[in-house]
Protein backbone atom coordinates (compact mmCIF):
# COMPACT_ATOMS: atom_id res chain seq x y z
CA UNK A 1 0.00 0.00 0.00
CA UNK A 2 1.21 3.52 -0.57
CA UNK A 3 1.43 6.27 1.75
CA UNK A 4 1.66 10.04 0.83
CA UNK A 5 3.39 12.07 3.85
CA UNK A 6 2.44 15.82 2.75
CA UNK A 7 4.46 18.71 4.79
CA UNK A 8 4.34 22.57 4.15
CA UNK A 9 8.29 22.19 3.50
CA UNK A 10 10.20 19.15 2.52
CA UNK A 11 13.94 18.94 3.12
CA UNK A 12 15.39 15.88 1.39
CA UNK A 13 18.69 16.57 2.24
CA UNK A 14 19.56 19.24 4.75
CA UNK A 15 23.05 18.17 5.08
CA UNK A 16 24.15 19.39 1.18
CA UNK A 17 23.97 23.52 1.00
CA UNK A 18 22.71 23.14 -2.51
CA UNK A 19 20.36 20.60 -2.14
CA UNK A 20 16.93 22.22 -3.17
CA UNK A 21 13.81 22.43 -0.49
CA UNK A 22 10.11 21.65 -1.94
CA UNK A 23 7.43 24.05 -0.88
CA UNK A 24 4.62 22.02 -0.56
CA UNK A 25 6.17 18.91 -0.57
CA UNK A 26 5.47 15.09 0.02
CA UNK A 27 7.37 11.70 0.27
CA UNK A 28 5.86 8.57 -1.12
CA UNK A 29 6.39 5.41 0.60
CA UNK A 30 5.68 2.00 -0.73
CA UNK A 31 6.52 -0.47 1.80
CA UNK A 32 9.89 0.60 4.01
CA UNK A 33 11.06 2.68 0.42
CA UNK A 34 10.79 5.87 -0.45
CA UNK A 35 9.11 5.44 -3.82
CA UNK A 36 9.10 9.12 -4.59
CA UNK A 37 9.79 13.17 -3.44
CA UNK A 38 8.31 16.05 -5.03
CA UNK A 39 5.64 18.52 -5.02
CA UNK A 40 2.34 17.67 -3.28
CA UNK A 41 0.22 18.19 -6.01
CA UNK A 42 2.27 16.14 -8.89
CA UNK A 43 2.49 13.17 -6.80
CA UNK A 44 -1.17 13.33 -5.63
CA UNK A 45 -1.99 13.11 -8.98
CA UNK A 46 0.31 10.40 -9.74
CA UNK A 47 -0.67 8.03 -7.15
CA UNK A 48 -4.68 8.55 -6.59
CA UNK A 49 -4.90 5.86 -4.80
CA UNK A 50 -2.17 6.40 -1.77
CA UNK A 51 -3.45 7.00 1.70
CA UNK A 52 -2.30 10.54 2.36
CA UNK A 53 -1.28 11.32 6.27
CA UNK A 54 -1.34 15.46 5.93
CA UNK A 55 1.32 17.10 8.81
CA UNK A 56 -0.07 20.41 8.56
CA UNK A 57 0.67 24.07 7.36
CA UNK A 58 3.50 24.29 9.56
CA UNK A 59 5.36 20.43 9.27
CA UNK A 60 9.02 19.93 8.23
CA UNK A 61 10.01 17.23 7.36
CA UNK A 62 13.75 15.96 7.27
CA UNK A 63 15.45 12.71 6.94
CA UNK A 64 15.23 10.89 10.31
CA UNK A 65 17.93 12.45 13.08
CA UNK A 66 21.14 10.82 14.35
CA UNK A 67 21.91 10.61 18.06
CA UNK A 68 25.62 10.60 18.55
CA UNK A 69 25.24 9.95 22.65
CA UNK A 70 23.84 6.46 22.23
CA UNK A 71 26.35 4.51 24.28
CA UNK A 72 25.99 6.95 27.16
CA UNK A 73 22.43 7.42 27.30
CA UNK A 74 21.59 3.59 26.73
CA UNK A 75 24.22 2.06 28.65
CA UNK A 76 25.33 4.39 31.27
CA UNK A 77 21.74 6.73 32.08
CA UNK A 78 19.05 5.16 33.61
CA UNK A 79 15.78 5.26 32.11
CA UNK A 80 13.02 5.24 34.25
CA UNK A 81 10.35 3.10 34.30
CA UNK A 82 6.91 5.41 35.00
CA UNK A 83 5.70 2.93 37.39
CA UNK A 84 8.75 3.94 40.11
CA UNK A 85 7.05 7.46 39.60
CA UNK A 86 10.94 9.74 39.53
CA UNK A 87 9.95 11.25 36.64
CA UNK A 88 10.99 10.47 32.78
CA UNK A 89 14.43 12.45 32.43
CA UNK A 90 17.29 9.85 32.25
CA UNK A 91 18.98 9.44 35.41
CA UNK A 92 22.77 10.56 34.89
CA UNK A 93 24.89 7.34 35.54
CA UNK A 94 22.38 4.92 37.19
CA UNK A 95 23.38 2.17 35.31
CA UNK A 96 26.73 2.75 36.06
CA UNK A 97 27.80 -0.69 38.37
CA UNK A 98 25.08 -2.32 37.84
CA UNK A 99 25.40 -6.25 36.61
CA UNK A 100 21.55 -6.81 35.69
CA UNK A 101 21.90 -7.20 31.78
CA UNK A 102 17.34 -7.43 32.27
CA UNK A 103 17.73 -3.64 33.53
CA UNK A 104 19.75 -2.42 31.11
CA UNK A 105 17.71 -4.41 28.11
CA UNK A 106 14.47 -2.87 30.13
CA UNK A 107 16.10 0.77 30.05
CA UNK A 108 17.50 0.81 26.89
CA UNK A 109 14.04 0.39 25.62
CA UNK A 110 12.66 2.72 27.43
CA UNK A 111 15.22 5.36 26.02
CA UNK A 112 14.85 4.28 22.31
CA UNK A 113 11.39 4.75 22.62
CA UNK A 114 11.55 8.58 23.65
CA UNK A 115 14.59 8.84 21.34
CA UNK A 116 11.80 8.37 18.40
CA UNK A 117 9.78 11.14 20.04
CA UNK A 118 12.46 12.94 19.25
CA UNK A 119 12.69 12.28 15.33
CA UNK A 120 15.65 9.96 16.01
CA UNK A 121 16.23 7.09 13.06
CA UNK A 122 20.25 6.13 13.97
CA UNK A 123 21.95 6.07 17.25
CA UNK A 124 25.66 5.82 18.07
CA UNK A 125 27.19 2.87 19.47
CA UNK A 126 29.24 1.35 20.38
CA UNK A 127 27.24 -0.90 22.38
CA UNK A 128 29.19 -3.33 25.15
CA UNK A 129 26.34 -5.29 26.59
CA UNK A 130 24.41 -7.42 25.06
CA UNK A 131 20.75 -6.82 26.05
CA UNK A 132 21.47 -3.12 24.55
CA UNK A 133 22.34 -4.43 21.28
CA UNK A 134 19.54 -6.55 21.28
CA UNK A 135 17.27 -3.73 22.31
CA UNK A 136 18.92 -1.49 19.43
CA UNK A 137 18.47 -4.39 16.59
CA UNK A 138 15.09 -4.75 17.84
CA UNK A 139 14.01 -1.37 17.60
CA UNK A 140 15.10 -0.73 13.84
CA UNK A 141 17.21 2.04 14.63
CA UNK A 142 20.13 2.26 12.93
CA UNK A 143 23.14 1.11 14.87
CA UNK A 144 26.18 3.61 13.56
CA UNK A 145 29.70 3.58 14.93
CA UNK A 146 31.01 5.93 17.79
CA UNK A 147 33.40 8.15 17.61
CA UNK A 148 33.06 8.59 13.55
CA UNK A 149 28.81 8.86 13.74
CA UNK A 150 26.92 11.19 14.35
CA UNK A 151 28.71 13.53 16.76
CA UNK A 152 32.08 13.40 14.95
CA UNK A 153 33.17 17.11 13.64
CA UNK A 154 30.34 18.19 15.40
CA UNK A 155 32.63 20.40 17.51
CA UNK A 156 32.25 21.73 21.56
CA UNK A 157 28.30 22.18 21.09
CA UNK A 158 27.96 18.21 20.31
CA UNK A 159 30.47 17.70 23.51
CA UNK A 160 28.37 20.16 25.44
CA UNK A 161 24.93 18.39 24.56
CA UNK A 162 26.14 14.62 25.23
CA UNK A 163 23.95 12.76 26.92
CA UNK A 164 20.77 14.76 24.80
CA UNK A 165 17.67 12.97 23.74
CA UNK A 166 17.22 15.62 21.39
CA UNK A 167 20.24 16.00 18.75
CA UNK A 168 18.07 19.68 17.41
CA UNK A 169 18.94 20.65 20.98
CA UNK A 170 22.61 20.75 20.60
CA UNK A 171 23.27 20.06 16.86
CA UNK A 172 22.20 22.22 13.80
CA UNK A 173 20.27 20.51 11.38
CA UNK A 174 22.45 19.60 8.59
CA UNK A 175 24.56 17.64 11.30
CA UNK A 176 22.26 16.18 13.04
CA UNK A 177 20.12 14.06 10.01
CA UNK A 178 21.00 10.88 9.07
CA UNK A 179 21.30 10.09 5.23
CA UNK A 180 18.30 11.69 3.34
CA UNK A 181 15.31 11.68 1.69
CA UNK A 182 15.77 9.66 -1.90
CA UNK A 183 13.78 7.44 -4.05
CA UNK A 184 14.73 3.99 -3.49
CA UNK A 185 15.98 4.70 -0.51
CA UNK A 186 14.96 3.41 2.85
CA UNK A 187 11.89 5.37 4.53
CA UNK A 188 13.42 6.25 7.82
CA UNK A 189 12.09 10.51 8.22
CA UNK A 190 10.58 12.73 10.62
CA UNK A 191 8.32 15.41 10.93
CA UNK A 192 8.82 18.43 13.15
CA UNK A 193 7.10 22.03 13.58
CA UNK A 194 8.69 24.74 12.21
CA UNK A 195 10.13 27.73 14.27
CA UNK A 196 8.98 31.09 13.34
CA UNK A 197 10.58 33.19 11.24
CA UNK A 198 13.94 34.58 12.72
CA UNK A 199 15.15 38.15 11.83
CA UNK A 200 17.84 38.68 8.74
CA UNK A 201 15.99 35.31 7.35
CA UNK A 202 14.93 35.71 3.95
CA UNK A 203 13.07 33.47 1.42
CA UNK A 204 8.70 33.07 2.61
CA UNK A 205 7.61 35.53 -0.33
CA UNK A 206 5.40 33.04 -2.65
CA UNK A 207 5.75 30.21 -0.58
CA UNK A 208 2.33 29.76 0.24
CA UNK A 209 1.09 27.82 3.79
CA UNK A 210 5.03 28.66 4.98
CA UNK A 211 4.45 31.50 7.33
CA UNK A 212 6.12 30.56 10.40
CA UNK A 213 8.91 28.79 9.00
CA UNK A 214 11.99 29.86 9.78
CA UNK A 215 13.44 30.14 5.82
CA UNK A 216 16.02 31.88 4.91
CA UNK A 217 19.42 31.08 2.33
CA UNK A 218 19.73 27.62 1.01
CA UNK A 219 19.30 24.79 3.90
CA UNK A 220 18.17 28.05 6.47
CA UNK A 221 15.50 26.05 7.77
CA UNK A 222 15.14 24.95 11.29
CA UNK A 223 13.00 22.47 12.60
CA UNK A 224 11.86 23.26 16.34
CA UNK A 225 13.53 21.39 19.21
CA UNK A 226 11.60 19.61 21.50
CA UNK A 227 10.20 16.92 19.79
CA UNK A 228 8.45 15.64 16.45
CA UNK A 229 5.64 15.31 15.13
CA UNK A 230 5.77 11.99 13.43
CA UNK A 231 8.54 9.49 13.17
CA UNK A 232 9.00 6.77 10.20
CA UNK A 233 11.15 3.82 10.06
CA UNK A 234 11.34 1.58 7.39
CA UNK A 235 7.98 2.81 6.30
CA UNK A 236 6.26 2.55 9.28
CA UNK A 237 4.86 5.56 11.61
CA UNK A 238 6.19 4.47 14.43
CA UNK A 239 6.14 7.79 16.89
CA UNK A 240 3.26 10.18 16.47
CA UNK A 241 2.63 13.01 18.69
CA UNK A 242 -0.81 12.87 20.70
Amino acid sequence: MLTLHRAALVLPDPADPTAPSIADGAVVVRGELVEAVGPYGELAAAHPSARVRDWGTAAVLTPGLRNPWGQRLLERDYHPDPREKIGVEPVVDGLVGCTDETRYGASARRGLQRMLGFGVTAVAGPFERAAVRTAVARSGLAALPGASGAGAGAGAGAAAGAGALDPLAVLPLPLAVHGRVAAGGRADFAVFPGLPVLPGLSGLSGLSGLSGLAVGVGNGVRPAAGGCLATVLGGRLVYRRR
